[in-house]
């Protein structure tokens, strides 16, 4: 396979060096504490607290999945460079999807960092985004990129602008294959990636709705067979009986 040389790939793996660079050396607090019945052993805890130790794959989902670190911010720019090589490679695989990396990276409140780091996370991400949707096969889905992201950073609105921007048939596939996998929990008024947030404090799902209705029938009405979609994403603009009395209602049950 030839390498992916890019202008996006370049960016990226640029993003990924200096992402290695302002996270080395780190280790979590010295009096952070863990629960050994319940997330692993004293050594494993120790190996946090040491600098630049490559962790073991379950080790490392143990540590970024942990909701109770007293210092998550700690933690998490500890595993940074190797957690973020992983993920661009698709090898983390979380229980329920990818929105789950995403609420771990805000329980880090990694905007709040030094400038240096904030940063570095911040081009991380979006440089992951850019390269993700003009890729024809992403290793991380591009629905499930964008709910990380989105959950990263508390708002849809920076990466669906760099998708409004993109004339590109490969970013529309995937919007229709997004919309997809989306519709049914929009068309219940939920997130579409964890439909036990019920209350979406940060307002994403209305993000989302409002921009796939705006834009979304632009770039997929002359798609092939995205008739059913664009009736999707007209009634996801509609509330009440109009939604569910119109007659392309898919019938979903929630």
């Amino acid at each position: 396979m030839r390498p992916d040389t890019t202008p996006t790939r370049l960016r990226l793996d640029l993003a990924l060096s200096r992402l290695a660079d302002a996270f080395s050396g780190m280790t979590a607090r010295a009096d952070e504490v863990q629960c050994a019945c319940h997330w692993g052993s004293p050594a494993e805890l120790a190996l946090l607290k040491a600098p630049d130790v490559p962790l073991a794959p379950d080790l490392l989902r143990r540590t970024w999945d942990a909701p109770d670190w007293a210092d998550h911010g700690a933690v998490l720019r500890r595993i940074l460079p190797q957690f973020a090589g992983l993920l661009v490679g698709g090898e983390v695989k979380p229980t329920f999807g990818m929105y789950e990396v995403g609420r771990s990276f805000a329980r880090g409140h990694w905007q709040l960092w030094p400038t240096q780091q904030s940063s570095a996370v911040r081009e991380f991400l979006h440089a992951w985004w850019a390269h993700s949707l003009l890729d024809p096969a992403p290793a991380v889905p591009v629905h499930d990129l964008f709910a990380l992201c989105a959950e990263a950073s508390s708002t849809a609105v920076p990466w669906l602008a760099v998708w409004e921007s993109l004339d590109d048939e490969v970013a529309d596939r995937h919007l229709a294959e997004a919309v997809t996998a989306w519709e049914y929990g929009l068309l219940g008024d939920q997130l579409p990636w964890d439909a036990w947030d019920d209350e979406d404090e940060s307002g994403l799902r209305g993000e989302l709705a409002t921009w796939l209705v705006r834009h979304a029938p632009t770039r997929l009405h002359t798609r092939e067979g995205c008739g059913t979609l664009l009736h999707r994403i007209r009634l996801i603009g509609l509330s009440g009986p109009a939604r569910w009395e119109d007659p392309h209602w898919p019938g979903h049950q929630y």
